[in-house]
């Protein structure tokens, strides 16, 4: 017996270097996890409470395949709010994470053979699913020009119309952010060349003086993602959604219902609460504290001799060119972990071409604690 070659894909490199982060701390207990894109804060105190009396008063079996109703009505509302977008509930599918409603995305919509687009660099588990389903993969190679995102420009010189384009704003890892011009004309070429459009739109809620728009703004043939892992601190709950065009809609809750059943009842259930007034508060201020971090690295990152990266308009990911130290960025993390303690993600997880001598670096921990990593990777260099 032998595996399918669907199967044999790269790993998600980051993982690896989250288990050597555990392996790290159970040894010498000073591991600092600079490389993964987790808040280092919980749910919101509204959400605990929520799960506490669910769990308490509540039989917690299956929910539709499609979701919690209550809970896709809350997130149409979310879409009102903030972005004057008119969504239907029966639109939405809440899935298990985001990651998997990007694969049912994938499963519903494309066929074997079909070519997907997506930047280059860009998130590893897009390319890694692409490519398992049988999709033909189109790297988009970005830089610095365009704020790494892609462009109509970068789309209309394509030798072949891809059959979708993933486009993540802001970005991993990256953190760059689409202007809402450019996402709106994205859309239409995207819509004009019936090319299905996926808008990675997870980390919406964390910027920095940028404005995020949501491809829902500019019409409804587009496949939006969003979930509550990262702005709302719900990273282990396992709670995404898709806003889904009319014709996938079915294909997306019958995929679901075979797949997965439902997304995780306790999380549905707990997660309606991570919209009131109260979650946000206190979720603005670990916003708040993300800022601060972004200033903290944008004043010592010139101490590590790291003058060019990414700009982190939003989330917590800062994308940096490391050529000056190394020209193999993942035997370099492992030699940083084991002399400092400090976990950094190489950059081939994200770019197989280049990545080599880019890393990224995490920065929705602690303050404290990002400036004592920063400390170390200092000392470090200096001997």
């Amino acid at each position: 017996m032998s595996a399918s070659l669907r199967g044999q894909v790269e790993p998600f490199h980051v993982m690896e270097v989250v288990k050597a982060v555990a392996e790290r701390q159970r040894t010498h207990g000073d591991a600092i996890a600079l490389c993964v894109g987790q808040p280092g804060t919980p749910a919101p105190a509204p959400v605990l409470a929520a799960a506490a009396a669910a769990l308490a008063e509540h039989q917690l079996g299956y929910t539709e395949a499609a979701g919690h109703w209550s809970l896709r009505e809350r997130i149409a509302r979310h879409y009102a709010e903030t972005y004057g977008a008119e969504v239907d509930p029966a639109e939405i599918v809440v899935t298990t994470g985001s990651s998997g409603g990007f694969l049912l995305t994938l499963l519903a919509a494309l066929d074997v053979g079909d070519l997907v687009a997506m930047t280059r660099p860009g998130y590893p588990a897009y390319r890694n699913d692409i490519l398992s389903v049988g999709c033909r993969l189109l790297e988009l190679p970005v830089g610095e020009r365009t704020r790494y995102q892609p462009t109509v420009a970068m789309l209309d010189a394509l030798p072949e119309v891809p059959a979708g384009l993933v486009l993540a704003s802001p970005s991993n890892p990256t953190g760059t952010i689409v202007d809402a011009a450019e996402l709106a004309a994205i859309a239409a070429w995207c819509a004009a060349h019936h090319c299905l459009l996926i808008s990675d739109e997870i980390y919406h809620g964390i910027s920095y003086g940028r404005g995020c728009a949501s491809a829902r703004q500019f019409g409804t043939d587009a496949v939006v993602v969003g979930s509550l892992s990262k702005y709302h601190s719900m990273t282990g709950w396992r709670v995404g959604w898709l806003v889904l065009p009319p014709v996938l809609r079915r294909p997306v809750e019958l995929l679901q219902g075979n797949l997965a059943i439902c997304a995780p009842a306790l999380s549905q259930v707990a997660g309606l609460a991570a919209f009131d007034a109260a979650s946000s508060r206190e979720l603005d201020g670990h916003v708040a504290r993300y800022a601060a971090n972004r200033e903290l690295l944008l004043r010592r990152l010139p101490e590590l001799g790291i003058t060019s990266f990414a700009p982190p308009d939003g989330a917590f990911y800062a994308y940096c060119d490391v050529s000056h130290l190394t020209d193999d960025t993942q035997r370099w993390c492992e030699e940083v972990l084991a002399a400092t303690g400090v976990a950094l993600a190489p950059g081939r997880d994200f770019d197989p071409v280049d990545g080599h001598r880019m890393m990224r670096l995490s920065f929705c921990g602690q303050t404290a604690e990002l400036d004592e990593a920063l400390d170390r990777l200092v000392t470090h260099l200096r001997q």
